[in-house]
């Protein structure tokens, strides 16, 4: 036998005794359906996290745990579903942060305004000890947390007038998500802040009792928001993690060969969705420029950040040693 069958054959063998353990470790268990539920469409970068972690999750148990995926908010907003999963009645999600700072206090850190310059050092922050300690905390409001996708930077949209300067946001009615960080960090900046869950805020745009919002470039491309709005500045004031979550009670009654496998899907499928999330913000642009959009490329984020200090004087201590903890971890 050559060197290249040789290798082959010990492939192949590898590969096959791996299946057999899989199937092995969930023979006898009786089959699983967890429902997953997330608030977006399903050309979302939820929706891309959650079919990489159905795919995962199906594959490695070897069809034991099946993950059916609810899109579009059809088992209720995220603050819904996080009580649902609380008491039972909803198995999991994918969910933005800012809802679930509303259930534990000190994942809000990661809602200051201009605390990461770029997606690496927020995934050093996220997959390291600090996103660890948090995630566990979750269990103290009998919630699972198992890994951290992402929403992505957000940006401001509006349908008025260019944005380039924090003078320009004055009067804004601007929505953003219902935690208090969000609306103060607007309120800053001049805007009339309008705390409310997405589903009501398409609708606002639409009536145009609103003006803007704010969200990453995979949300206004999803969405199609410049069809209402007509202007967006990258202001990347904001990035914003989102998470896989489970209810507790379900959690427990998985055997832990199967959370084993949930734990490591979770991570692995939030680290496709940030892959896929980058390699498509630049041709979202492109699309969102050719419909008519203005996008301001460069506005004065120094201005922006003199203007949310207020915030951090404000927050900065209701997060224990978390906001000292991640400045000193991005010294190092």
């Amino acid at each position: 036998m050559n060197k290249l069958a040789h290798t082959t054959a010990i492939l192949g063998l590898t590969l096959g005794m791996t299946s057999l353990v899989f199937a092995d470790e969930f023979s006898d268990m009786d089959p699983v359906t967890l429902r997953l539920a997330h608030v977006v469409n399903e050309q979302d970068g939820f929706h891309i996290a959650a079919v990489k972690f159905q795919e995962l999750v199906s594959e490695r148990t070897d069809g034991a745990v099946t993950i059916e995926i609810y899109p579009n908010a059809s088992l209720g907003d995220e603050r819904t579903l996080l009580e649902g999963m609380q008491i039972g009645t909803v198995d999991m999600g994918v969910i933005t942060n800012g809802p679930v700072a509303n259930f534990v206090g000190e994942m809000a850190v990661f809602e200051l305004p201009f605390l990461f310059s770029s997606p690496e050092e927020a995934y050093a922050v996220l997959d390291g000890p600090i996103g660890q300690e948090l995630l566990d905390k979750l269990g103290e409001v009998n919630l699972k947390g198992l890994a951290y996708a992402e929403r992505g930077f957000r940006n401001l949209t509006n349908s008025e007038r260019p944005v380039s300067h924090p003078d320009d946001i004055d009067g804004l009615r601007v929505r953003v998500m219902e935690n208090p960080v969000y609306v103060d960090t607007f309120r800053e900046l001049g805007a009339n802040a309008v705390p409310m869950a997405w589903t009501e805020a398409l609708t606002a745009m639409q009536q145009g009792t609103i003006d803007g919002q704010e969200n990453p470039v995979n949300v206004v491309h999803s969405f199609k928001l410049n069809e209402t709005q007509d202007y967006m500045t990258m202001s990347r004031h904001t990035y914003a993690p989102a998470i896989f979550v489970m209810g507790m009670p379900v959690w427990n009654g998985l055997p832990e060969a199967a959370q084993g496998v949930i734990k490591q899907a979770a991570q692995e499928a939030a680290e496709h969705e940030r892959s896929v999330n980058a390699e498509m913000e630049s041709e979202q642009l492109a699309e969102l420029r050719a419909s008519g959009m203005e996008i301001v490329e460069d506005p004065d984020i120094g201005a922006f950040q003199d203007a949310v200090a207020p915030v951090y004087e404000k927050y900065g201590d209701q997060f224990g040693d978390y906001l000292e903890r991640i400045r000193e971890s991005q010294q190092q």
